[in-house]
């Protein structure tokens, strides 16, 4: 990755920091000047991907995705998709040398506490923000509009606004439910006129072998409109390519021909939403 040397001065220690003229001995306070854009960052030998995956993810279904489902909770507040994040493709370089600090995104703090929390026990809300940032955040900021921790953090949320699932689905007749399953194609139909055509509805497989619906990935161009051709199938964004870092993802896109639950979020009981 191409990066300054603030990485550096931010990896020394505060008492060789002190002898640095000029220099604030916090960590934190080194990174103040590049809360709102890194300008070096914008290149070509570092933005090499083209499209970005927008993960949102259904909590009703979320705790089956565990391996460890008692690890799991649901907040009281959360009644509706939250965030995953949001994913370069293909990027070919390491991104991680930029870190995060609370104050990078204090102002966000509220809206990302409702539409971006964390489901894991011992995993903070920040925590599950600033691996995202550290994994795809600081690769996605070769891009002007996304070159700080505040700016990515304020696509992010901007695009919730923009794909309101629940009410695209809500609209059509289509509800969590325990007992009524949907097939792919039905939810195609309500969804790609809004998030695209390349859309993959992911599912997860539960010990009943019913197939769950668990995550809804929408393919943006680098200018964030819907629908990039310029990568491979969904299929192939999550394998590793050399010097890159594959799209984690415990589920796989719901079969076609097997119709798929839509869980409601069960607060008391997330781990068996449907007994």
């Amino acid at each position: 990755m191409h990066c300054s040397l603030l990485p550096l001065l931010v990896s020394l220690s505060p008492a060789i920091l002190f002898l640095l003229p000029g220099i604030i001995v916090t960590q934190e306070g080194l990174w103040e000047d590049y809360k709102y854009g890194h300008g070096d960052l914008d290149n070509h030998n570092f933005c090499t991907w083209k499209c970005l995956l927008f993960t949102l993810q259904w909590p009703g279904t979320f705790c089956q995705s565990l391996n460890n489902v008692s690890l799991c909770r649901i907040p009281p507040t959360v009644n509706n998709w939250t965030i995953h994040g949001l994913w370069p493709l293909h990027t070919k370089n390491r991104c991680d040398c930029w870190p995060m600090f609370p104050s990078d995104v204090q102002e966000l703090k509220a809206e990302l506490t409702e539409l971006w929390p964390s489901f894991v026990r011992f995993k903070s809300n920040f925590h599950f923000w600033r691996e995202e940032w550290r994994k795809h955040g600081a690769c996605a900021a070769c891009v002007e509009g996304m070159n700080s921790p505040l700016r990515y953090f304020q696509v992010c949320i901007k695009l919730r606004a923009q794909f309101y699932i629940h009410s695209l689905l809500e609209d059509a007749g289509i509800t969590p439910s325990c007992e009524r399953p949907y097939k792919v194609e039905e939810v195609q139909s309500v969804l790609a006129p809004h998030v695209g055509d390349k859309l993959e509805i992911q599912c997860i497989t539960d010990e009943q072998d019913r197939e769950l619906w668990f995550q809804l990935k929408i393919r943006l161009n680098r200018n964030l409109t819907v629908g990039c051709d310029l990568c491979t199938d969904a299929e192939d964004s999550l394998k590793a390519q050399p010097g890159s870092r594959p799209v984690p993802s415990p589920g796989h896109p719901c079969p076609d021909q097997v119709p798929f639950y839509y869980f409601p979020i069960n607060h008391e009981r997330p781990q068996r939403p449907c007994g």
